[in-house]
């Protein structure tokens, strides 16, 4: 039976770990097993942070729109409250958007929610 030269294949594997952890510091980016103990980590930091990301975009936006809604001289809470109950279904990342990019259809939409 022929002798089997496996070098080949763990060469690959370990380039395509070095490669994912290009830009570690110290070790973790030349070393094999502490650069898969590093690929291991970052990886999972940033499945848990794109599902952070969503919580962060909408504390955003929510300060945008309460920074606008005070300019027109009315609260957040007050402000979305009014938007439910006059039946103005818009939410906060269109709302967060017309905001910035256009200051006078936001305050159109607020005088509309205050009566």
């Amino acid at each position: 039976m022929p002798r089997v030269k496996r070098g080949v294949t763990t060469h690959h594997r370990h380039k395509k770990v070095l490669e994912l952890t290009k830009g570690h510091r110290a070790t973790r980016h030349t070393l094999v097993k502490r650069s898969k103990e590093s690929m291991i980590k970052a990886l999972s930091y940033s499945y848990a942070h794109r599902r952070e990301r969503k919580g962060d975009m909408r504390k955003l936006w929510i300060v945008r729109i309460g920074a606008a809604a005070r300019a027109q001289g009315v609260t957040y809470g007050e402000f979305m409250n009014n938007l439910k109950v006059t039946g103005v279904e818009i939410n906060r990342k269109l709302l967060a958007d017309m905001a910035v990019k256009e200051p006078a259809a936001f305050a159109s939409l607020v005088a509309t929610a205050k009566k």
